[in-house]
């Protein structure tokens, strides 16, 4: 039974809130060749020491991974790999109960959305599945073909909410709800009413 109620908005963090872990790199791992795996992970070892060290941006080491995977591949191919990833891969690692509490607003008529630093090559795939609505890092696309860059800003941090105030206006909803998992989800969660962070209400 629908909820008569006014709309409500929830907004979901993807990575390590939907899911038990991140999926960048499962994702590139999936879709690059082997060949080019290899050398990318040799080119990527010095960035990657740095990225440890807290040196280097994890935004930064992103956008490398993504040049050095990506660049150059036919969109037909990237597509296919990210439906089949969304398909194959993505069910093994979600966490049921943010299943439940997704399908939860769904039940109560809220507009559910989720807002993520996940490349939409995939996860648009997921997302339309389940009849969610998506805001995410978007890949550059000239002609056919993967740029190797990322179309606009990564949606992390700061990001976040600037992208859902240009595509919500929020003063329409009497409840924001808002999920995530790490610092990067803090700017997201400080625009909602209930804001959870590993699933645990913060005041």
């Amino acid at each position: 039974m629908e909820h008569a109620g006014p709309m409500n908005l929830a907004l979901f963090d993807f990575d390590g809130t939907i899911t038990t872990r991140e999926l960048f790199r499962p994702f590139l791992e999936f879709a690059v060749p082997s060949r080019r795996l290899r050398w990318g992970g040799l080119l990527l070892a010095p960035m990657v020491a740095g990225y440890k060290l807290g040196a280097v941006s994890s935004n930064t080491m992103r956008a490398c991974a993504v040049r050095l995977g990506l660049r150059g591949m036919a969109l037909d191919r990237a597509d296919d790999k990210g439906r089949r990833f969304a398909s194959e891969i993505i069910p093994g690692v979600l966490r049921e109960h943010a299943l439940e509490r997704i399908r939860w607003h769904q039940r109560q008529g809220d507009r559910v959305v989720v807002v993520s630093g996940a490349l939409d090559i995939y996860l648009s795939h997921w997302c339309r599945a389940q009849g969610l609505e998506l805001l995410c890092s978007r890949l550059e696309i000239r002609g056919d073909r993967l740029t190797g860059r990322y179309h606009g800003a990564q949606c992390v941090s700061a990001e976040k909410p600037r992208r859902v105030r240009e595509a919500y206006d929020l003063d329409a909803y009497p409840v924001v709800y808002a999920y995530g998992d790490t610092h990067e989800d803090l700017d997201l969660l400080r625009i909602a009413h209930h804001r959870y962070y590993r699933w645990r209400e913060l005041d």
